[in-house]
């Protein structure tokens, strides 16, 4: 995998029996040719029972995933990461993606199946927030939808 950059995140996950795969491929199922794997590193036993880990990148970001049987730090909304769409199109497919298994948060946050938070927003976002009453417009919707910003 091509070096990207140096500082690496690496997001603890937990999943069933501590298997990684299954966490790779929900990912890939929605990022599909801009998300590449590393090779499965198998840990074994650990404190936090089976222990996989694999090295990705999205959308050419690297990114550590670990996965342990057991919940250990479970993920909160002291880190996120944000998506920027290029279109409502693309909000919506990632947001009901993220949705369909997690769950609706506000101003544009959701939280995927296994506790990561996202925040899907347009690549305008700033520009938007410059609109008349943006700030309001932003706190009444879970999903943002461009239109209302721009009436």
């Amino acid at each position: 995998m091509k070096q990207t950059n140096k500082i690496i995140p690496n997001i603890w996950f937990n999943s069933n029996e501590g298997k990684i795969s299954e966490i790779i491929t929900y990912y890939k199922t929605i990022f599909c040719n801009d998300f590449q794997e590393g090779q499965i590193i198998r840990l074994g036993e650990t404190p936090s029972g089976n222990s996989e880990m694999c090295e990705v990148q999205i959308f050419d970001q690297k990114y550590v995933l670990l996965s342990t049987e057991k919940k250990h730090h479970p993920l909160n909304d002291a880190i996120s990461l944000m998506l920027q769409c290029e279109d409502q199109n693309e909000i919506d497919k990632y947001w009901n993606y993220f949705t369909k298994e997690g769950e609706e948060s506000q101003c544009g946050w959701c939280i995927d199946k296994y506790g990561l938070r996202w925040q899907v927003v347009p690549v305008n976002m700033g520009e938007l927030m410059t609109k008349p009453n943006a700030f309001e417009v932003m706190m009444k919707q879970k999903k943002i939808i461009i239109a209302e910003y721009l009436k």
